[in-house]
């Protein structure tokens, strides 16, 4: 599988894929070709899937600040602003 093909598959669909390959290699009548194909392609998998989860984990994060930044800005909204000390 390369690139190209990673890149059109969805976080599931990825994930799907490692698990069946998984599967797959557990299966003791591969051959020893096969298997080496099926390692690399579920190692190729494998880091699609830690990425995709990396990018996920960094918009929640973001939008989480996001979030807590506009609340804390409703909090304040009525307050006076404080004079700054020298």
């Amino acid at each position: 599988m390369n690139n190209d093909e990673l890149g059109k598959l969805s976080y599931e669909e990825a994930f799907e894929k490692l698990e069946a390959l998984v599967r797959r290699l557990e299966d003791e009548n591969v051959p020893l070709e096969e298997s080496l194909s099926l390692f690399q392609e579920g190692i190729a998998l494998s880091k699609y899937c830690r990425e995709k989860l990396a990018q996920i984990e960094y918009r929640v994060e973001y939008l989480l600040k996001e979030e807590a930044e506009i609340s804390q800005g409703d909090d304040n909204s009525g307050a006076e602003p404080e004079d700054e000390q020298e």
